[in-house]
């Protein structure tokens, strides 16, 4: 159960990074993130009337709020890395968040069989790959490394967060609506002082471009927040050092997406690290 999970993960996180890559080509960067989290919050909002998660609330909800305020700062140090760096660096090095959960999971006692551990640094190995590292050219801006570290610690610590902050279902339904609460008002705080600094908050169409992309922007937000959930779901079920590996594939996911949808080619390299990620997924989830 817990790779299903994780592998459903991976396939939905894939899935909204291309989606939200695809709108953040007509729609700023940070009305995506807001508008598509705050959709997100009217569905969840409404699934925690309607099953009384709220009787679940407690102080884990704080890891909750954590994930909430650390997610949208790692994703604005991840778009700020973008427009300094080549994609080809930028995104391998995001990808490395992955140390993060697995490290906490090791630390708190799981011990992955050889095969498993085999099948951990190849499907980490096959993740950075797949994204297309650039292993010549000119050389990357100091700050670029920075910003994409600082992104990868943040999407690792999310997801030990949001693992610790529910042990029932109904309290993830909570856990995961307050964290996108805390998204939007973290988000819409960015995105008021980037518009105080002169930044565009609406595309040049205007907000008839930001609506006609709704069901988009809901498709993000809400596969977004189902990652999470079944994230959450395989770190509880069973070993977080493979769950946190198998969830950390979807750069793989986005890549065929990409692939299948705009007809990018993919590179050799990303080929064969797509080829790696699955050797690494089947020797975990058989180890």
């Amino acid at each position: 159960m817990t790779a299903l999970f994780a592998l459903a993960t991976s396939l939905l996180w894939g899935l909204a990074d291309f989606g939200g890559g695809l709108l953040t080509r007509r729609i700023p960067a940070l009305t995506v993130v807001v508008v598509s989290q705050l959709l997100a919050v009217a569905v969840l909002g409404t699934v925690v009337l309607a099953t009384g998660a709220w009787t679940e609330a407690g102080p884990q909800l704080w890891y909750a709020v954590g994930a909430g305020v650390v997610g949208p700062a790692a994703m604005l140090a991840f778009y700020k890395a973008l427009a300094l760096g080549p994609m080809g660096v930028v995104s391998p090095l995001g990808s490395l968040g992955v140390v993060v959960p697995v490290s906490v999971g090791l630390l708190v006692g799981d011990r992955p069989g050889l095969v498993q551990f085999a099948g951990i640094g190849v499907a980490v190995l096959g993740v950075v790959l797949a994204g297309g590292p650039e292993l010549r050219g000119a050389p990357v801006q100091r700050q670029a490394v920075l910003l994409t570290l600082v992104a990868a610690f943040g999407f690792g610590s999310v997801m030990a967060l949001i693992a610790e902050a529910s042990t029932t279902v109904t309290g993830l339904f909570l856990a995961l609506f307050v964290q996108r609460v805390t998204n939007v008002l973290v988000g819409a705080g960015a995105l008021y002082a980037s518009v105080r600094r002169g930044g565009r908050a609406l595309p040049e169409g205007g907000p008839g471009v930001v609506r006609a992309a709704l069901p988009a922007l809901a498709f993000v937000g809400l596969a977004d927040v189902a990652a999470n959930g079944t994230y959450a779901v395989a770190a509880q079920q069973g070993p977080v050092t493979v769950a946190a590996v198998l969830a950390s594939l979807y750069p793989v996911v986005t890549a065929l997406a990409a692939y299948a949808v705009l007809k990018e080619r993919l590179r050799a390299v990303q080929a064969a690290g797509a080829g790696l990620a699955l050797v690494g997924t089947v020797l975990l989830a058989t180890g």
